[in-house]
């Protein structure tokens, strides 16, 4: 298979090439959308983790609600959510206030993602559980997607969340398997893989994601692919990285939009149901576009 590399491998540094650039909205319904969010008191991982789709989702009255802070226990290398040992207690009143904001903003499906909480026992996964309970009693109709940590590899925790059968369980395994120690705080590639496989099966649909244009090559991505493959994950996303603060790492490459197009031509010839690559694709970019997708595949 043809794979298709960017033609300056230093591209990352200076301007960015022309398919990443993006037009303004015209219509839309933005700030009713952050009018919401606002009266909930709500953090989206749109805002601390700076995505570059933020003005498009919010113009289509969606968000990923960024879930029990805007603290993280850990200190990724490419992420810009602030860091704390100790942050706050995850607050009460925070399932009612997403699930009422799940109603005002009429979502059919939802995504919910978190900071990690390694200082929490069950990693917050009761929690999680709470904010389905409520969104499911506020909008019954409503699909429930979770993006989580790793819960520090706690396996109870884990059952606890699958216990409240979201319909989709996503857990990024972020990039390849060499350049995890250096993009990842405490995460493991292999502990990542495991998380996945002991949730397969117990949920309607598997979904991770990593990020490329960290300096990995083809062939790393390709055994990224197989390994969510062999572990039964159903739904993978790449998208490319890109460099939220100065103090994080640095874009390696900028990936073509062919070699992207390439990595998922691949996913689908191993048998992954569904490959989502692109330049600004993002884990719940799109996520009930992707979801109705995998519903005219299995039926």
């Amino acid at each position: 298979m043809l794979n298709i590399l960017p033609s300056n491998p230093q591209e990352g540094v200076g301007r960015f090439p022309s398919w990443l650039h993006r037009k303004m909205p015209k219509d839309s319904d933005l700030f009713k959308t952050k009018g919401i969010l606002n009266k909930n008191r709500l953090s989206t991982v749109c805002e601390e983790a700076r995505c570059p789709n933020l003005l498009q989702c919010w113009s289509e009255k969606t968000a990923t609600f960024l879930v029990m802070g805007k603290e993280c226990t850990r200190a990724c290398g490419f992420c810009s959510i602030d860091f704390s040992k100790t942050p706050k207690e995850p607050e009460p009143d925070e399932p009612i206030r997403i699930a009422d904001s799940v109603a005002a903003l009429g979502l059919k499906h939802v995504v919910i993602t978190m900071v990690a909480r390694d200082d929490l026992l069950d990693g917050g996964a009761l929690h999680l559980v709470r904010i389905m309970e409520a969104i499911r009693k506020c909008t019954p109709d409503t699909t429930i997607e979770l993006l989580t940590s790793d819960l520090s590899g706690n396996e109870e925790a884990l059952t606890t969340i699958l216990e409240g059968n979201p319909e989709i369980f996503n857990h990024n395994i972020e990039t390849v398997r060499r350049l995890t120690p250096r993009v990842r705080h405490k995460a493991t590639y292999e502990r990542t893989l495991k998380m996945l496989a002991l949730a397969k099966g117990r949920v309607r649909f598997i979904k991770s994601g990593l990020m490329v244009g960290f300096g990995e090559e083809v062939e790393e991505v390709h055994k990224v692919i197989e390994d969510l493959k062999a572990v039964g994950v159903d739904i993978v996303t790449i998208g490319q990285y890109l460099q939220p603060e100065n103090h994080k790492l640095l874009v390696k490459s900028f990936v073509t939009p062919e070699q992207f197009d390439c990595y998922r031509l691949y996913g689908l010839s191993i048998g992954i149901p569904y490959m989502y690559c692109g330049p600004f694709v993002r884990s719940s970019y799109n996520a009930k576009a992707v979801f109705e997708a995998m519903k005219e595949i299995y039926g």
